[in-house]
């Protein structure tokens, strides 16, 4: 079924380390690293973190319901619950509250409001009432609770993601800069990091977190637990508008094609929200438990991938994409870059060339949305892999450069692979981005704009 996810459009896996035993996760990890061997494609992987879960503790007696207005207490007392009190073993949430506070369990289901409360209990009124049960979660809106993103054992799912090689870090339950930069300082370079932006907190310090991180989730099911419904769309919006100035890959994620769980075909509203993802530019959109638990898995993928197909062909895309482009910093890699765009929107090219080692090339390629697909080509298989995330990039990995190696192999060798990959084709052009002397991160100054004659001869100048 992997192989067949990935044969329908597939790019990136990610293994979700809040369910699950490291022993599956390894043997997944093992068959999609098989998979890449066959079809001899970099597939990314994604270590998906699971946070601090706060939730309730047990009840005597199995479920209760809570009428609206009825008191209830929530306490540090370990003792089950009852229709009066449900022990909350979390001692941060009371650190952090504050008298009209308001408290929701599983997922807003049910809504308590704090009148009183104490370093070990609060008084609430039910304000939405309905059913509670052992274990269900609890988040508290629009406040900063003083705990760290990384729970002892992410500690450990980390250290044993990064031993398999996992290629992305997703973090969990982020609320400052300063979760980020935890989490970096144990990664230490081994894969790159992914924030998902669950929590409300997290876009009062956007434009921070942005910049420490190397790609964004909108992780919009949990935000849309604290964040009433009518403001997930505009927070979604913000977010990939930053990510987009920023040049970092933003994913959309969770409902996407909810009803494919149980359906073999979408509802128009969901089709339509993943068309709109698709229209504002992100990188990727993400499928959840429509391939991890539901009925049709390979419909689903299937699905997304032709709607994303349409959505790129409608000529008004591209209107969207220009009219939301970004503007260049002062660098001579968005130089370069800026100036591919401009080179594909003027005369036909069959293909963008970048050659990269850290990825950053073909990355604020992608940051132009260029008309022409982007050919990454790049020595180091870690970079292949992490560049499956980012829109318009089709990685290759190639052999890597010599003392030797000189203009004319690397534009050669260019035509040749776009021609290998299907790209281009004999009298089409290309446009080659690449720095001087090769193989040197960061020195993107070079520009050369190619005719394929065959596979290996070309026509054109440099930059």
């Amino acid at each position: 079924m992997i192989r067949a996810l990935f044969d329908a459009g597939a790019d990136l896996f990610r293994l979700n380390f809040s369910h699950g035993a490291h022993a599956e996760h390894a043997n997944r990890f093992q068959v999609i690293r098989g998979i890449e061997a066959e079809v001899g494609r970099p597939i990314g992987i994604l270590l998906d973190l699971q946070g601090p879960k706060l939730r309730l503790g047990r009840f005597k007696a199995g479920p209760v319901m809570l009428a609206r207005g009825a008191p209830y207490r929530l306490d540090l007392d370990p003792g089950p619950g009852d229709s009066d009190r449900a022990p909350l073993p979390h001692a941060e949430i009371f650190a952090a509250l504050e008298r009209g506070s308001e408290l929701l369990i599983d997922d807003g289901r049910v809504r308590l409001r704090v009148e009183d409360f104490g370093a070990d209990f609060a008084e609430t009124r039910v304000v939405v009432g309905g059913e509670v049960r052992d274990h269900k979660g609890v988040n508290v809106p629009g406040v900063m609770l003083p705990l760290s993103a990384l729970t002892v054992k992410d500690r450990r799912d980390l250290e044993y993601g990064l031993s398999l090689g996992a290629d992305w870090v997703a973090q969990s339950f982020v609320q400052r800069p300063e979760d980020v930069a935890e989490l970096r300082d144990l990664v230490d370079g081994r894969a790159s990091i992914m924030v998902k932006l669950e929590k409300p907190s997290a876009l009062d310090h956007l434009e921070p977190i942005v910049e420490l991180t190397d790609a964004v989730m909108v992780a919009r099911g949990d935000l849309g637990v604290e964040l009433p419904p009518e403001r997930v769309p505009t927070a979604q919006k913000r977010i990939v508008q930053a990510c987009r100035q920023a040049g970092k890959p933003v994913v959309v994620a969770t409902h996407m094609l909810d009803s494919m769980i149980h359906a073999p075909v979408p509802t128009r509203a969901e089709a339509s929200d993943v068309a709109s993802a698709v229209y504002e530019g992100v990188d990727s959109v993400m499928l959840s438990a429509e391939t991890a638990a539901g009925e049709y898995p390979l419909e689903s993928v299937r699905m997304m991938d032709r709607i994303i197909s349409q959505v790129e062909s409608d000529p008004h895309y591209r209107t969207i994409i220009d009219a939301n482009h970004p503007t260049p910093d002062s660098t001579r890699a968005d130089a370069i870059c800026s100036a591919l765009r401009q080179v594909a929107s003027i005369r036909p090219t069959a293909a963008i060339v970048t050659y990269t080692s850290s990825g950053f090339t073909a990355q604020r390629a992608a940051r132009e949305r260029p008309e022409a697909p982007i050919l990454s080509l790049t020595p180091e298989m870690r970079t292949a892999r992490r560049l499956a995330l980012v829109w318009g990039v089709h990685a290759v990995l190639i052999d890597p450069p010599t003392a030797d190696t000189d203009v004319p192999h690397v534009i050669s060798e260019a035509c040749r692979i776009a021609v290998r990959e299907g790209f281009a084709h004999h009298d089409e052009a290309l446009a080659i981005a690449a720095g001087i002397p090769f193989g040197t991160a960061g020195t993107t100054n070079l520009l050369h704009l190619a005719r394929i004659v065959d596979e290996s001869a070309v026509t054109g100048d440099a930059l």
